[in-house]
């Protein structure tokens, strides 16, 4: 009777367990804006390659005392990121004081919850828009 009991509490407790990590695992999506895991997967990629991408842009001003473009950026080793992370793409906007980066959706939205648009400026704020 004790090892049924024992048993029956393990299987009880791996219940509750998985329903926490599937819980937690959907809130989290959510809270990037996603609707699936795989989305936000995607989406924390993407704001990785804007950061990146921005702290680039940081030093080539350091260094140049200017902002670059994004070919100017690759050019000159500055940055080894990619051009686009699909479904996303890359693009720098600079003036002679700041910059914004723009990942914009290439694709139609797929219902995934995914912004149309993602943007870090030179405070390193991000800006999402549907």
């Amino acid at each position: 009777m004790g090892r049924v009991f024992g048993f029956l509490s393990v299987i009880i407790v791996l219940g509750a367990g998985m329903y926490i990590y599937s819980h937690q695992a959907q809130s989290s999506s959510a809270a990037l804006g996603a609707k699936s895991p795989k989305a936000a997967i995607n989406i924390t990629g993407v704001r990785t390659d804007l950061l990146t991408i921005a702290q680039a842009e940081r030093g080539y001003f350091a260094l140049e005392g200017k902002y670059a473009s994004l070919d100017e950026l690759i050019s000159s080793h500055a940055l080894s990121v990619a051009r686009q992370r699909p479904p996303y793409s890359y693009e720098v906007e600079t003036s002679g004081s700041s910059f914004r980066i723009v990942a914009t959706r290439t694709t139609a939205d797929d219902g995934s919850g995914t912004p149309a648009e993602l943007s870090v400026d030179e405070n390193m704020q991000f800006q999402s828009s549907q």
